[in-house]
């Protein structure tokens, strides 16, 4: 959310800037790692199943929440990816964007689809109106995130006969609106959390 900011990368520099870049994206992955396991050992069935094992993998493409978990895992991947090639090049080649590297094209259509199963799960179809519920707040802010990644992405597409970006003030823009949207969603899993033992003791 900081890096895309053109005064940072003034202050800073472009190599402090791209690290700033490439940790998040650590960050990003590991959080998602963690949403996959989460998903992996969730209950099965209305009362629930008693697992004693931790499963690090499963493979269960009926389930939407499953579906969502991993695309979003394989986007943070790209995402890691991107950042640590823009890294090691130097944000000074006309290959990359001068001030932010956005997700590549793929990762942020990994986002994209990941963010919207996700809400579908939450409205129980592909469409919902607003609702007041916790959960559906977190699902509408993460999608917005995952729409102002791709948006990011798209600017950031370089024009073959110019040598520059679409546009590099959208790229900055959508990629730490987008980041944004995340923490948020990220701070209201916590209330959401802490109500989950609750109505699991009751």
């Amino acid at each position: 959310m900081i890096a895309p900011f053109p005064g940072f990368v003034e202050l800073v520099g472009s190599g402090v800037d791209g690290v700033v870049f490439f940790i998040g994206s650590i960050f990003f992955t590991l959080a998602a790692a963690l949403q996959c396991l989460e998903t992996f050992n969730a209950d099965r069935g209305p009362g629930g199943g008693h697992r004693q094992r931790l499963r690090v993998l499963a493979f269960e493409p009926g389930r939407i929440d499953w579906w969502s978990s991993v695309l979003q895992f394989a986007g943070t991947l790209l995402f890691n990816l991107n950042t640590f090639r823009a890294l090691q090049t130097g944000l000074d080649q006309p290959s990359y964007d001068r001030l932010v590297w956005a997700p590549d094209a793929v990762g942020s259509a990994c986002f994209l689809a990941s963010g919207y199963l996700a809400y579908v799960e939450v409205c129980g179809g592909l469409a919902c109106r607003p609702r007041r519920s916790l959960e559906w707040r977190i699902a509408a802010v993460n999608l917005a995130g995952c729409i102002a990644f791709g948006i990011s992405a798209i600017a950031s597409y370089v024009v073959p006969s110019t040598g520059s970006v679409i546009d590099l003030a959208a790229v900055n823009l959508f990629t730490a609106f987008g980041a944004l949207c995340f923490l948020v969603g990220a701070v209201l899993l916590l209330p959401e959390s802490a109500t989950e033992p609750e109505a699991a003791s009751s």
